[in-house]
């Protein structure tokens, strides 16, 4: 059953994709910049690039998320979202308050939108993924505050389920810890000890609880499969995840002062961090075996069982290849924890938004049940440019790392940093050949809304 007020979720589709193309673009900017040093040069400088391209990744996925939250809440609690005034003018404060801080980054340099948002009044800018002006920090709280309301009280008024409760304590966990993006110490140590808060346990702790509501709710909708069945599924694989992720913060304190006790426990849970994400593999493979119906949005059905399988290989394999201690002594900090990084964002939250996306647009924009399968073959094409590319696109990275820890780390004669870049060159370029790609894959996929043809009957 389609509720009215769902229809807001299709605002903040459409700008999640939007900022998305932004993202993309960004890094390709930056891919280029890797090979050519000077590159758009001194108009866009490579650190306003980088902060331009990880802050883009950051909002649309929140875009998505709340998206998917006003898409799914009502549909679960079966009532109508409690206000959809609010949710819209939630949507364009936000959408504001990012585009403004983009242009921020763009057209002036960081010391002066520092002076010019008065950070010396409450001290919060200068640090990695949260470089925004406190003043956006602020906006940022106030939007998820009216956001989580706005949840919280359609879920009151309804039926309560296992994934709108899931859902809503992972959309809750993401405000609480994006708290600590206030807390800035002067001691160096301490500071990146509670910025972890923020960055370790958004990614590896609540996202992973919104992942797997969002991943549960697309795989009912497309397989009939019992609800009682794969809340038993999400149940494990959650707190699988929680336990593993919490404590996997160790692996981000092995070497910036804490106490030689997080090398155990960083080691140890994060070792176990791949067990929920092969979870999660046979669980979405498992309710795909077992629908009871044909969905005719086969394009969603693709992209759910592809999160599942990219979260494994880039949150799983490739985290547990240099997450423990003897290792990571190593590899921290080199393109080892790109390759990571690239493919686990895309595979755990990329794809799931787009999962999502492509579940939902097509009801939203009044098609029976899915896009037509002309519409959907573009789509299915784009899936496979996207996810293939960035496969490669890990490789490429990984490779670049392993050298790089061989000539510059574990030899005994060490290059000098510069140096053992020049020999990465080669990497680069099949990086940036294969950012391309994804490039073409993204268009394509934006493509796929406005192909036409026959709908798809009802599911």
């Amino acid at each position: 059953m389609q509720y009215q007020s769902q229809s807001v979720a299709k605002l903040y589709f459409i700008a999640a994709i939007g900022l998305f193309l932004g993202q993309i673009l960004f890094g390709a900017v930056l891919g280029a910049q890797y090979i050519w040093g000077d590159f758009l040069f001194p108009a866009i400088p490579f650190n306003v690039a980088r902060m331009v391209h990880t802050n883009l990744l950051i909002v649309w996925l929140l875009f998505g998320f709340m998206g998917a939250a006003y898409y799914l809440v009502p549909e679960e609690s079966e009532t109508e979202l409690f206000s959809p005034l609010l949710a819209t003018l939630l949507f364009w404060i936000f959408l504001a308050a990012g585009g403004a801080t983009v242009l921020g980054y763009l057209l002036v340099d960081y010391a002066t939108l520092a002076e010019l948002t008065m950070n010396d009044l409450l001290p919060t800018m200068g640090r990695e993924f949260l470089e925004q002006p406190t003043i956006t920090k602020i906006g940022i709280v106030i939007v998820a505050l009216g956001f989580l309301f706005n949840i919280g009280m359609t879920i009151l008024k309804g039926r309560k389920t296992v994934i709108s409760m899931i859902l809503f304590i992972g959309l809750t966990g993401l405000a609480v810890f994006f708290l600590f993006s206030f807390v800035n110490p002067s001691n160096l140590i301490e500071d990146k000890f509670w910025w972890w808060w923020v960055v370790h346990l958004w990614v590896e702790g609540v996202w992973e609880l919104i992942m797997g509501a969002m991943l549960a709710f697309v795989l009912i909708k497309t397989t009939g499969v019992d609800r009682e069945i794969i809340e038993k599924w999400l149940y494990i694989i959650i707190a699988m995840s929680l336990i593993t992720g919490l404590i996997g913060t160790g692996h981000h304190y092995y070497w910036i002062g804490t106490p030689e006790y997080w090398q155990w426990w960083g080691s140890i849970f994060s070792a176990m961090e791949p067990i929920p994400f092969f979870m999660m593999v046979l669980y979405a493979f498992n309710m795909v075996n077992q629908r009871r119906r044909e969905h005719p949005n086969k394009a969603a059905v693709l992209w759910a069982q592809g999160t599942a399988v990219m979260a494994f290989l880039g949150a799983g394999v490739w985290g547990f290849i240099h997450t423990l201690a003897p290792v990571n002594y190593y590899t921290h900090g080199t393109q080892i924890t790109a390759a990571h990084g690239h493919m686990a964002f895309y595979g755990a939250y990329v794809m799931i938004n787009l999962a999502v996306i492509s579940y939902a647009m097509p009801l939203l924009r009044g098609r029976a049940a899915a896009n037509s399968n002309k519409s959907q073959v573009v789509e299915m094409w784009a899936f496979w440019l996207m996810t293939i590319s960035m496969v490669f696109i890990t490789l490429f990275l990984t490779a670049a790392g392993v050298l790089q820890v061989w000539l510059q780390r574990y030899t005994e004669n060490p290059m000098g940093f510069m140096e053992v870049q020049s020999k990465l060159e080669i990497f680069y370029i099949m990086r940036e050949i294969a950012g391309l790609v994804f490039l073409i894959g993204l268009a394509t996929y934006i493509y796929s809304f406005f192909v036409g043809g026959e709908e798809e009957a009802s599911a």
